[in-house]
């Protein structure tokens, strides 16, 4: 009806639904898993990265408690260099550029997405950021938008 705002119902919370990623100067990588990212889940997804990209690679990363978690910090002593780690300083978004790629989904791919279920919002969201790989333009953009000095 005309002059009245829609309410929109659903069941589900983002709580239900996570997602990790990386980016070089060239692509970005990703993965979604149920429920919250935990250790288990850093290390699959590092591991993954590995395995993908053979050079070693430099990590950086933003304070959160479970990127110097015990699991992860031995798992990377583990890796025999492959990996560095470098931390962005506390509260500081708007330097980590993977966090423009989660603001340029919420704001352009999948804004004002209304779906049943959040399976259904994950394959979207999953399809719309294989779509954002597909575009270096973007990529290049994230690490624009990111303060960080080169």
């Amino acid at each position: 009806m005309r002059g009245q705002t829609p309410i929109l119902q659903h069941s589900f919370t983002w709580k239900q639904l996570s997602a990790i990623a990386g980016l070089s100067f060239w692509q970005f990588y990703f993965r979604f898993f149920p429920g919250a990212i935990r250790s288990e889940q850093i290390i699959e997804f590092l591991g993954a990265l590995k395995r993908q990209i053979k050079k070693p690679l430099l990590i950086i990363w933003d304070g959160a408690a479970i990127h110097r978690s015990r699991k992860v910090t031995t798992w990377l002593e583990e890796q025999d260099g492959h990996f560095a780690v470098a931390r962005l300083p506390a509260y500081a978004p708007e330097l980590n550029p993977v966090e423009a790629i989660w603001g340029y989904l919420k704001k352009h791919e999948i804004a004002n997405l209304c779906l049943n279920t959040i399976g259904e919002v994950g394959q979207f969201a999953r399809n719309r950021l294989k779509s954002m790989q597909r575009r270096p333009s973007l990529i290049t953009g994230f690490w624009k938008q990111a303060e960080l000095a080169f």
